[in-house]
């Protein structure tokens, strides 16, 4: 049985021959032999698949798009942090008062 690794990208075909540039969202389930993929949030069979022919190491990574795949990893990072940093503790809040009231 052929399995695909999580964020691997990979090729569907529909069942009208459409072939479909998409990524694998879980590894391939050893039980039930499907692959949930990303494009309209499917669970197919291998035999609907392939491997994108631009791959490359582990990560099934296209070399076209090594550069925004680090692009969005570095953007998730940086937002994330940004996120944490909102955290306001209700100590915060209770100083924040207006200055004078409007009229």
């Amino acid at each position: 049985m052929k399995a695909y690794k999580a964020n691997a990208s990979v090729i569907y075909t529909d069942t009208e021959g459409n072939r479909i540039d998409t990524f694998v969202i879980f590894d391939t389930d050893h039980l039930t032999g499907l692959t949930h993929i990303n494009h309209e949030n499917l669970k197919v069979g291998a035999d609907r698949l392939q491997l994108h022919p631009k791959t490359v190491c582990d990560y099934h990574l296209p070399l076209e798009d090594a550069f925004s795949f680090e692009l969005l990893k570095k953007l998730r990072e940086k937002y994330a942090e940004l996120d944490a940093a909102k955290t306001v503790s209700l100590d915060t809040v209770i100083k924040l008062r207006p200055l004078a009231k409007a009229s």
